[in-house]
């Protein structure tokens, strides 16, 4: 078996153990009232990257929300509030349990909830891969194997 062959049943052992940080998207429903957070457990020196997009609806047009991201100590990463979209873009610095809490900041009248899509992204999966392919002119396949080659390496 070749060099190539065994790297890529390496990597595809690898990744069928869902050892490797990826990518999460999510769908929140936000009551008007109070606030919905989400967790994820990360290691020391981790790229975390996020974005967030309320959702229009005919019934919660020109809501907003607020958004904070802390660290497992406490620690401030991110706030933003009156807003309907962001980025999120951290490495952590300490392993532990990270939040994301959200909460509707302009209640209207009438409006049940309001939906949020989140794209959570961290280790590996937060590689800008497409600056990555343009720059060193791979595709397809190769691009696939150079990004399995890097989550086993374990560096984005």
């Amino acid at each position: 078996m070749g060099n190539r062959a065994m790297l890529t049943l390496l990597l595809l052992l690898f990744f069928s153990t869902n050892l490797v940080p990826s990518a999460l998207a999510i769908w929140l429903t936000l009551p008007t009232t109070g606030t919905k957070c989400v967790s994820d457990e990360i290691q020391h020196n981790v790229v975390v990257l996020a974005d967030y997009v309320v959702i229009p609806s005919d019934h919660a047009h020109n809501l907003t929300i607020a958004v904070k991201v802390t660290s497992p100590y406490g620690n401030n990463l991110h706030h933003k509030e009156n807003t309907t979209h962001g980025s999120i873009a951290f490495t952590t610095q300490e392993a532990g349990n990270y939040l994301a809490c959200f909460w509707v900041d302009s209640p209207s009248q009438g409006v049940g909830e309001v939906n949020v899509n989140l794209d959570w992204k961290i280790g590996i999966a937060a590689k800008d891969w497409d600056s990555v392919a343009r720059k060193e002119k791979i595709e397809g396949v190769e691009l696939e194997l150079r990004k399995l080659e890097g989550a086993v390496r374990g560096h984005p």
